[in-house]
């Protein structure tokens, strides 16, 4: 299979490829008031995650697209009262990488037409994980790899496409280390920031940032048939419905606020976590920016990077544990 070629019915793996406020505004612009959240147009990301194609075993593109209440087994804290990370490597990234690594998995999503791999985040110790919708979405195998290389079969349990959410459940698996979720309400740009999940298959790859802005509006799409299209080359950017995005729409799109990290993001850190410097959950990384007319399995990090807060998430798993779908 080509490179310019999509499986079909396999929806879209990775960090959704957004193009956020682009080119940034000229050196002579005033700056925004500290206190206010920067936020910019909604533009079209490319997801994180690796996509292969399932005939031949040849890789056939990488996409770049990457509760009220706390529910019972989730491990739930404020950003600032959290302590996770130890001691005597408190604020640190090596601090940071020892403490919440081991919460992290890879996911290798598979159907008759392709496979996918991601990241996930480990949210109870009996095996529920939390990744990115366009990671699990329309597979019909699932295997999880633990930080501690154990291997485990899953099954979808809910999803979420609007948020590009998804609740997968590990069969058999106890003891397991549940990260602690964060307030990502009490985020502010300049944050130092750690990401950790499998970018291009390499398990528990740790990067480090900051917080580059918030309130990001990230539009993707929900069209399972929009990464053969986006293959398919032309103009790129290109307008639809008078706004300017780059890459294809499909049929339909989600728009959501988003984290912006300037923590290298790559094909595979798609439903990785984005954690702040005591060790607890911020967001779920779920997007990257591409260069306009870059090929999906060229494309890397160019310091754009977007996730999904964790407040989002929270307020979202009653409804994913349900079995919500869509």
């Amino acid at each position: 299979m080509s490179e310019n070629s999509r499986p079909s019915g396999f929806p879209e793996y990775g960090p959704h490829q957004v193009n956020p406020e682009w080119p940034p505004p000229p050196a002579h612009a005033p700056a925004a008031p500290a206190h206010r959240r920067q936020r910019g147009p909604a533009k079209l990301l490319v997801a994180v995650a690796i996509v292969a194609a399932a005939v031949g075993g040849t890789t056939a593109y990488g996409v770049q697209e990457l509760t009220g209440g706390t529910s019972a087994g989730v491990t739930a804290s404020s950003a600032a009262g959290t302590d996770v990370v130890p001691a005597s490597l408190k604020g640190t990234v090596a601090g940071v990488a020892k403490a919440v690594s081991p919460s992290i998995v890879e996911i290798k999503a598979t159907s008759s037409s392709g496979s996918a791999t991601g990241s996930g985040v480990i949210v109870t110790e009996d095996g529920e994980v939390v990744t990115n919708n366009h990671v699990v979405a329309g597979a019909s195998q699932i295997q999880v790899r633990t930080n501690d290389g154990k291997s485990y079969s899953a099954r979808v349990v809910g999803t979420d496409s609007s948020k590009d959410l998804a609740l997968i459940k590990l069969e058999d698996a106890s003891g397991l280390k549940a990260a602690t979720l964060g307030d990502s309400d009490g985020v502010r740009v300049g944050d130092q920031v750690v990401a950790i999940g499998s970018p291009e298959g390499l398990t528990g790859t740790v990067t480090s940032g900051i917080v580059s802005a918030l309130d990001r509006d990230v539009t993707v799409s929900t069209d399972e048939s929009q990464g053969q299209q986006q293959q398919r080359g032309g103009g790129w950017p290109f307008e639809f419905g008078g706004q300017e995005f780059n890459g294809d729409t499909g049929g339909s799109t989600t728009t959501y606020k988003a984290i912006q990290t300037d923590a290298s993001l790559n094909p595979g850190n798609s439903g990785g976590a984005l954690i702040d410097m005591n060790g607890a959950i911020i967001g779920i990384n779920s997007a990257m920016y591409a260069p306009s007319g870059a090929e999906s399995s060229t494309a890397g990090s160019v310091g754009l990077g977007f996730a999904i807060p964790v407040n989002t998430l929270k307020a979202d798993l009653p409804d994913l544990r349900a079995g919500a779908g869509g």
